[in-house]
């Protein structure tokens, strides 16, 4: 700096702002992690918002849209439905069916894990027959075990969906794992994935159809001919692009007496709905955010003025020596937004690992949105600009002769 009171080069501002900073780190970190935990909270709630909703439309994309699903709804009287037994085959008629399974709730039939719990602790779990094709139509996997065959679906074997696993302790398949199911007791063959488009099957207990017949009284024999009985949902697989088409068609198709009586949906709608609302929630966060970016300039404002007052003796020498009131106006908001950004910074680098370690343990790809973390570190620059004026105004405003008097 000239002695006249020339312009100081940017290097030597910012060498100068960060005196105060240097010379008390410990009351300048303390300053700025009101400000670093304000940025993370907006970077996380951000960015984990972003993972999430990539996470739903990766699902989404992995399981298709093409699934549709038909249940019995309500009679014109408010009671239960029943879908006829014939309607999935035939659903099979329609164009652009590629597959058809079903399942058939049986209400009265309960699972536990051993004869000895009591009967009211069902846990809320239910038992289903199913079709062989069930796992296909559905987009779900295996966790453990084997999925029913020809042989099995005629024996007392069940397959266990993912809650109900959970639920009944089992986690693993072996080969005397059984489970008390309708009285009796069922090996466990297999658990299946968790099932997205269909979250009743992941807290059932699944039998075959002829296994439901034989042991648990569903329905045996009728007129001679062997009967399957009334299926109470039914899943559709279409052909991509004629979801619409075939939805229009499925409930007079199912029951043409009582088409009213028939409920068609889309799975798919369930989850893209989700996505849409994963960020619902956003502005409470982002307000508590806010709050703490409020709470950190307050700190942020208090730490200068408290500054200026420390340093009078060194703003009178600054002065004395030639110093303008601009100068010394500028280093103290220098100072005040230096200390803001290095907050700012924490918080982005804070939120970034919070983000990336949270989604990484849900398998969500890692999505930090550009305007979470410049957003941060803007929001850091602004506060730190309010927060430093009123001291920097205050510190230009002491005469050199300060200097003498506080010697």
């Amino acid at each position: 700096m000239s002695a006249n009171g020339g312009r100081l080069r940017p290097k030597d501002g910012l060498r100068v702002a960060s005196v105060g900073l240097r010379a008390r780190p410990l009351r300048a970190a303390l300053s700025a992690l009101g400000i670093a935990i304000g940025t993370a909270a907006i970077v996380g709630v951000l960015g984990l918002s972003a993972s999430s909703q990539a996470g739903l439309l990766a699902e989404i994309d992995r399981l298709g849209t093409n699934l549709l699903t038909v249940e019995a709804g309500q009679n014109l009287t408010g009671g239960a439905a029943k879908l006829p037994r014939e309607a999935p085959a035939r659903i099979t008629l329609l164009d652009n069916i590629q597959l058809v399974a079903h399942t058939a709730l049986m209400q009265q039939e309960k699972v536990y894990r051993s004869s000895l719990i009591p009967i009211g602790n069902t846990g809320g779990l239910q038992v289903r027959a199913t079709s062989l094709n069930l796992l296909p139509v559905l987009g779900t996997g295996l966790a453990r075990g084997n999925w029913f065959n020809e042989g099995t679906a005629r024996l007392p074997v069940a397959v266990l969906g993912s809650a109900a696993a959970r639920q009944l302790g089992i986690d693993r398949v072996y080969s005397d794992q059984r489970i008390w199911l309708g009285g009796q007791w069922f090996n466990v063959a297999g658990i299946l994935q968790p099932s997205p488009l269909a979250p009743d099957i992941d807290d059932s207990a699944l039998v075959g159809y002829p296994t439901a017949e034989k042991y648990l009284g569903y329905v045996s024999m009728v007129r001679g001919e062997e009967n399957t009985g009334p299926p109470s949902m039914i899943y559709v697989r279409t052909a991509t692009g004629h979801e619409a088409a075939v939805q229009s068609l499925l409930a007079q198709t199912a029951n043409p007496q009582a088409p009213y009586e028939v409920d068609v949906s889309q799975p798919s709608d369930v989850l893209t709905a989700r996505a849409a609302a994963a960020g619902a929630f956003d502005s409470l966060f982002l307000g508590l955010g806010v709050v703490a970016l409020i709470v950190g300039a307050v700190g942020v404002a208090n730490i200068m003025i408290i500054s200026v007052l420390e340093r009078r003796s060194e703003i009178g020498l600054r002065r004395a020596l030639g110093a303008t009131k601009s100068q010394i106006r500028t280093q103290f908001l220098a100072e005040s937004i230096l200390l803001a950004v290095i907050g700012g910074i924490v918080g982005v680098l804070a939120g970034t690992a919070a983000t990336a370690v949270y989604a990484s343990s849900k398998s969500w790809a890692v999505v930090i949105p550009v305007e979470a973390w410049t957003g941060g570190i803007a929001s850091a620059i602004l506060i730190g600009a309010f927060a430093g004026l009123i001291p920097a105004v205050r510190a230009s405003r002491l005469p050199p002769t300060v200097a003498l008097r506080t010697v």
